[in-house]
């Protein structure tokens, strides 16, 4: 008989405990910077390898896919984006990881832009594709999630001071 009654208690304990779980999931996707660093995470994560980069000469079009170090950059990008959302109980390291995230974001930048000068386009007009922008719009919306972390963290202090 106690033998059941305490089966039971751990019954609702573990039930508890995922709604509990539940609970703290539900706060996480309540904070518009975790939206934003959705946004990000399917921008680099799934939108490079749909649109093309660039037009090469040939006519043959460049995705993410083609080139090995770009598909890295950008898969890298979107999981620091995503373990961010899951740092949802730190701020001050959702903010730094955001600031990585941006460095990264502007080294794919960088790269895109010296490819792009470096296509030839004095005989043959070649093609710059609209995946060259995913950066900047990653970077864009990432500083949109620090903007709300920081309003977050000021709160968070304000609330703080006022006890």
């Amino acid at each position: 008989m106690i033998r059941i009654i305490f089966e039971e208690l751990i019954l609702i304990s573990q039930k508890d405990a995922y709604f509990c779980k539940l609970k703290s999931i539900g706060t996480m996707i309540q904070r518009i910077q975790t939206l934003f660093l959705l946004v990000v995470a399917l921008l680099v994560g799934v939108l490079p390898f749909f649109l093309n980069l660039w037009v090469e000469v040939g006519g043959k079009e460049v995705y993410a896919q083609d080139q090995v170090l770009v598909s890295i950059v950008f898969y890298v990008s979107a999981v620091l984006a995503v373990a961010t959302i899951l740092m949802y109980k730190n701020r001050q390291n959702q903010f730094v990881m955001n600031r990585l995230n941006m460095i990264l974001n502007l080294f794919l930048l960088g790269f895109f832009v010296y490819r792009s000068l470096s296509l030839s386009g004095e005989t043959v007009v070649s093609e710059k594709g609209i995946g060259m922008l995913i950066p900047v719009f990653s970077i864009v919306f990432l500083v949109l999630a620090n903007r709300a972390i920081k309003k977050d963290e000021d709160l968070v202090k304000s609330v703080d001071r006022l006890r």
